[in-house]
């Protein structure tokens, strides 16, 4: 007798083929899964939602203004009250795969594999109904509307009933992979994509072209499926993948990456790049990460809803700004964690640098001169929106000087464009680069350290670092970029053995090693008792030539901060 396996809208045939991807290393294999799979989903609403997910997104692009907004904490408290499990136990399964729906899977066959016929039950029934692709969205989307006071008490009560209805320990594991974003099956972008075209028999080309352009994998395999990948189009009020800028370690490198002369030159902005979409009144602004941000600005929506033009994108950069000159980078930071706003948030202008679609038409062909020339020629009728400082530039001197003039100012450095290049969402390359120094390096000791994710799951690969002060130490930051797989191996076995106290993830080690770390700047922070952090640190090397006494102190902390332009 045949029984017939689950059908395909079951959230438990997306866990199995995504166990089945991550279980093979051949790329031509994983690809032959996933379009099976894929093909087989005959409602276009559970097309959308796998791929969505496949792509490391709990929703598409622009269709949901709020996150799930699940954090580490709620999930951990989750897991341990529907599998009443401690937290030493969850912390043994963490450290064993580096992220926290591996563990809960194992948690959850180990709980049932040692209940010998019910003696041991967990807290509340699992495999209770089968759950679809469709009901999994539904549960996220309700945790996205959870907001306000108790809303955290509230996401942890949707989230045991979702888990109380899997069927398979491997569904509780995607549901939290899903929601912190650590799918990590191996399935990068690109093999997404070949999968859908081979599902639906289209051309690679035509896949990541209308990919690019619409940002949302879940969209173009509908489009894929149905023949109209013709269709595939910029639109207001839905992101596109923002253009990205090349790097440029000196003026002098940098002039040699371009054919031509002159180039634009422009500031470079600290802020949030963001794009900007209006139209039919509607104005939406979206994040780097296609984020919907614009409930975070309600004065910058008000006044781009002033702007006489409509049906159209900008490309620009949030700062926060006052009097003329930037704000600190970490004030604007704080407005994308508030829903209420005052008069005591930041002030904020948005500097625009390009114009990506106008009046019915898309402008991504177009060459920069000519989008410059024509945003430029709008009137913008608000104080809170302007243009970018743009000025054409000859010469690795030009550009050397108006880098100084960028940094006095307070700004990040520049970033130099090619006035025939046509605007490329999503790719890197020499049409747009950027030129931008780190502030300083400090010698710091390492006092604690953290286990890795992903590709660095069972090595300590994340450090938390101090100076001295007087006879104390003073944390002021934490790093995990710079060391190579060979150096994390030999930190792994440092950290190992000088470990004062095991937390399971964390430990705390002897102040011993000693880093050389660059920045991009100096801010105040109550996160760490030395009341400053590095922002953007990573490792240099590791100075085994020195020892705790040759490491800097806060005395140099603050003069670099005092010195620092903006103030953060």
């Amino acid at each position: 007798m045949n029984v017939p396996g689950p059908a395909n809208d079951e959230f438990r045939k997306f866990a199995q083929t995504c166990d089945a991807i991550k279980a093979t290393r051949s790329k031509l294999e994983k690809i032959k899964i996933l379009s099976e799979y894929l093909a087989s989903l005959t409602d276009d609403k559970d097309l959308k939602i796998a791929v969505t997910f496949l792509s490391g997104r709990v929703f598409p692009p622009g269709e949901i203004e709020q996150e799930a907004n699940v954090g580490y904490s709620t999930l951990w408290n989750v897991i341990a009250d529907i599998t009443n499990s401690k937290d030493v136990e969850i912390s043994a399964y963490y450290r064993k795969h580096g992220d926290l729906g591996s563990a809960l899977e194992d948690v959850i066959a180990e709980k049932i594999s040692s209940s010998n016929g019910g003696t041991k039950q967990l807290v509340h029934t699992l495999f209770q109904k089968t759950l679809t692709l469709s009901e999994v969205y539904g549960h996220f989307f309700q945790l996205s509307k959870s907001v306000g006071v108790h809303s955290q008490e509230r996401k942890q009560q949707m989230l045991r009933g979702l888990f109380s209805n899997i069927s398979l320990p491997a569904e509780a594991k995607y549901i939290v992979k899903i929601l912190t974003n650590e799918m990590r099956i191996g399935l990068v972008e690109g093999l997404l994509e070949e999968a859908i075209a081979k599902a639906f028999s289209k051309t690679i080309a035509d896949i990541r072209m209308a990919n690019l352009i619409e940002a949302s994998p879940g969209l173009v395999a509908i489009q894929a499926r149905h023949g109209k990948l013709h269709e595939a189009k910029l639109a207001p009020l839905r992101p596109t993948n923002f253009m990205l800028a090349d790097t440029g370690d000196t003026a002098e490198l940098l002039f040699e990456k371009f054919k031509s002369v002159p180039m634009y030159s422009e500031y470079k902005y600290d802020g949030i790049r963001s794009q900007l979409h209006k139209r039919d009144g509607a104005v939406k602004l979206f994040s780097r990460n296609l984020a919907d941000v614009t409930r975070f600005f309600p004065e910058l929506e008000a006044g781009a809803k002033k702007i006489e033009a409509d049906d159209l994108i900008f490309d620009g950069e949030i700062i926060a700004y006052s009097d003329g000159k930037p704000l600190s980078f970490q004030l604007l930071q704080r407005r994308l964690r508030k829903i209420i706003h005052s008069d005591q948030d930041a002030p904020i202008k948005y500097m625009i640098f390009d114009l990506l679609y106008f009046k019915g038409d898309s402008l991504l062909q177009e060459p920069f001169r000519k989008r410059v020339e024509l945003v430029r020629s709008l009137r913008l009728p608000s104080d809170i929106m302007g243009f970018s400082e743009q000025r054409l530039v000859s010469s690795p001197k030009e550009i050397s000087e108006m880098f100084v003039e960028s940094k006095t100012l307070g700004y990040e450095g520049l970033v130099v464009k090619d006035l025939s290049s046509p605007y490329t969402p999503g790719r890197r390359g020499g049409n747009w680069v950027k030129l931008k120094k780190e502030l300083d390096t400090l010698d710091v000791v390492v006092v604690a350290a953290e286990y890795g994710h992903g590709k660095r799951v069972g090595v300590i690969s994340d450090y938390t670092f101090a100076v001295k002060e007087g006879q104390d130490l003073k944390i002021v930051g934490k790093a995990y970029s710079g060391l190579t797989d060979a150096e994390i191996s030999d930190m792994t076995e440092i950290m190992k053995n000088t470990t004062i106290q095991d937390q399971g993830y964390r430990r705390t080690v002897k102040p011993e090693v000693v880093l050389e770390v660059a920045f991009d700047a100096i801010q105040k922070s109550d996160r760490h008792d030395s009341g400053f952090a590095l922002r953007f640190p990573r490792i240099k090397r590791i100075r085994y030539d020195k020892s705790i006494g040759e490491i800097d102190d806060m005395e140099k902390v603050k003069k670099i901060y005092e010195a620092q332009k903006v103030k953060i």
